[in-house]
């Protein structure tokens, strides 16, 4: 018991196989579970790296796919806005169209009027010059 109290004094300790150690026994048992718990927390700290790497991961797929979505929807309002414009100009076209058919159909009236006026006069003076006779 003196000499292992001289030996302390001395800086140094036996072990629990009685080897003879710098390091008393309680700083190295306490040295080698700080070693477990670092190499633990080391562990734990790089599986949380690669979570939070496939969350990044995932989020970048995720914008990629949100961008893409969002370039067809623009397409396809650019392509609704095209069919909208070129709808207008049919109609467009279409309202000249009829506007040009109704002054024909007038145009055709006034002749036909005019057509069964004279017809109207040239039976008229028929029946005059087959009474005369």
């Amino acid at each position: 018991e003196m000499a292992q109290a001289a030996l302390g004094t001395a800086g140094l300790h036996f072990d629990e196989l009685n080897k003879l150690r710098v390091l008393d026994p309680a700083v190295a048992q306490q040295t080698a579970q700080l070693r477990e718990e670092c190499g633990a927390f080391l562990d734990r700290i790089a599986e949380f790296q690669k979570v939070v790497g496939g969350l990044i991961e995932l989020v970048d797929q995720l914008a990629k796919a949100a961008e893409s979505e969002k370039m067809k929807a623009i397409g396809a309002r650019n392509l609704l806005k095209s069919i909208a414009k070129q709808r207008e100009a049919q109609e467009q076209q279409l309202r000249a169209l009829i506007a040009e058919k109704k002054m024909q159909l007038e145009r055709y009236r006034i002749e036909y009027e005019t057509l069964c006026k004279i017809e109207a006069d040239q039976n008229e003076f028929i029946d005059q010059f087959i009474f005369q006779k």
